[in-house]
């Protein structure tokens, strides 16, 4: 056990030592250019497991990912002490199973050339997707597929404020959140604004109803349902607050959400249908300038 906690320690204080050499000297110019062979055969070693070994230019990117010494310093060391582990899992698994050496060489390239495939489509999507989706778009997707966003949850379009029981504007705030008129419903949001300890006054937009009650009361309701259907407006009370709520209208589990809840969710998925048929050109274009050239032949 002794010589195996010196021989980690001799690992980690030789692996620090490098690792600030390699950090004070790095320069910009060292990602961009290739070793000259005396460099190569200078590369100081960080770590060694067996006859693999982990070589300081194997770092170089981490002073690119860092903003300061001693992040680059910090990475450094997690970096050399994965790469132990690794190792050593490695030569673990090499001398429990047994590997086709084959197999995983190929699959090894099937991984490369999977890698360099994705790429090289990312790149090819990022210059050529547009992310601009219009109304029309979005409301003919909803009118077609509105059946598939079947609600999970109940949602609400309401005014809801938390106010101190002790205020000095209760009484009238409730007033105001009751009045049907429009210059009292605008009364009520500013008031509600100054004088709130909590508020939701976008009676516009719809909202999941346990995001609004989840400090509240009614959180632990046990039939929420019913409460939203029968009541209009809604007050509770714990110790300190009072809870007002004037639902406008609402959504139970398993109806077809309005357009503008699932506005942001159709928008994602029109830009994703456009990512999937921007790779599926690119794959054709490729395919149909190979075919013209006579790049490839196939066998029967």
């Amino acid at each position: 056990m002794k010589r195996k906690n010196k021989k980690y320690l001799t690992l980690r204080w030789r692996s620090n030592l490098v690792i600030l050499f390699f950090l004070s000297t790095i320069s910009a110019c060292d990602f961009f250019r290739f070793k000259s062979q005396e460099e190569v055969e200078n590369d100081p070693i960080l770590a060694t497991v067996d006859n693999q070994n982990l070589h300081w230019s194997e770092l170089l990117f981490i002073g690119s990912e860092s903003k300061s010494v001693e992040d680059s310093a910090n990475l450094a060391n997690r970096y050399v002490q994965s790469w132990v582990r690794k190792q050593l899992l490695i030569k673990e698994a090499g001398k429990s199973m047994a590997f086709d050496e084959a197999e995983i060489n190929r699959k090894l390239l099937d991984y490369k050339y999977a890698l360099m495939v994705y790429e090289f489509e990312k790149k090819y999507v990022e210059e050529n997707l547009d992310y601009k989706v219009s109304q029309k778009e979005i409301e003919d997707y909803y009118q077609v597929n509105k059946v598939n966003f079947s609600l999970k949850e109940i949602i609400v379009r309401l005014n809801f404020v938390k106010i101190e029981k002790g205020s000095a504007q209760n009484s009238q705030v409730e007033r105001l959140l009751r009045s049907q008129s429009q210059k009292d419903s605008d009364s009520f949001k500013e008031l509600a604004a100054n004088s709130g300890t909590n508020y939701f006054l976008e009676d516009s937009t719809w909202i999941k109803l346990d995001d609004i009650i989840i400090n509240t009361p009614l959180a632990n309701h046990p039939n929420k349902v019913e409460l939203v259907r029968s009541n209009k407006y809604v007050t509770t009370e714990d110790e300190r607050f009072k809870y007002l709520i004037k639902i406008i209208e609402y959504k139970l589990q398993d109806q077809v959400p309005p357009l503008e809840f699932v506005r942001e969710e159709i928008t994602k998925i029109l830009i994703n249908k456009r990512r999937i048929e921007l790779v599926d050109q690119l794959q054709k274009e490729v395919y149909n300038r190979a075919l013209e050239k006579n790049e490839f032949k196939i066998y029967e």
